[in-house]
């Protein structure tokens, strides 16, 4: 019921933002207690390619940020993904039909990037445009003080530890994902901005399974 009560503020503030409001758009608290047990999520984790069209409630967005690269420890800003030597190099941009936005998780938000629907420019399969929520994982690389050979490594590893993330957060929510490889870089990243450091390493798409009513 809370989901419910939230959405239209959601969309609101999500509408405002795509027509030149906020530059930031907060979220609320992550809900970090209960879920599935993780021997369950683990058992159910699973990738669908077939989506509801319905968006994420702003507080099922909330938790699925947070547990998929948000601050576990306030204290030192790190977060529920590891990264190499703590680089902290992997951006998670948002994309809805409202508009793409940036995560930042050291204040547990969304920042505007981009306006209008662009879930097109996210991936080459039909259901990407139809998916209510496409994440994006760019790995800035000027943030990672190494070798060309270990940034590669480095961001491709501390991307997937995200994406397993979003696969657990989704089988306790009872969502559906898939994490993809098939995205046109160019197009995406010149929609998103990006400078010549950051290269976009995967996406992943999320949604409520289609069968659900």
């Amino acid at each position: 019921m809370r989901y419910l009560i939230w959405l239209p503020l959601w969309l609101g503030i999500l509408g405002q933002a795509a027509a030149g409001g906020p530059e930031t758009v907060p979220l609320p608290p992550p809900h970090t207690e209960g879920g599935m047990p993780l021997m369950q999520a683990l058992k159910a984790r699973h990738s669908s390619r077939e989506f509801a069209a319905r968006p994420l409630p702003r507080q099922v967005l909330s938790d699925l940020l947070w547990a998929a690269n948000g601050v576990n420890r306030p204290d030192t800003g790190k977060r529920t993904a590891p990264t190499a030597k703590d680089m902290r190099e992997i951006l998670v941009y948002v994309i809805t039909a409202e508009g793409v936005h940036l995560y930042e998780p050291s204040v547990h938000a969304l920042r505007r990037v981009a306006d209008g629907d662009l879930r097109h420019l996210a991936g080459t399969q039909d259901f990407v445009a139809q998916a209510p929520l496409n994440l994006v994982y760019v790995a800035d690389l000027g943030r990672m003080d190494t070798s060309e050979e270990n940034q590669r490594l480095y961001s491709a590893t501390d991307t997937g530890f995200i994406a397993q993330n979003v696969y657990l957060f989704c089988a306790s929510a009872g969502l559906a994902t898939v994490v993809r490889g098939s995205v046109d870089r160019a197009p995406l990243a010149a929609a998103l901005g990006l400078g010549p450091q950051q290269q976009i390493i995967l996406a992943q798409t999320v949604g409520y399974p289609k069968q659900a009513k």
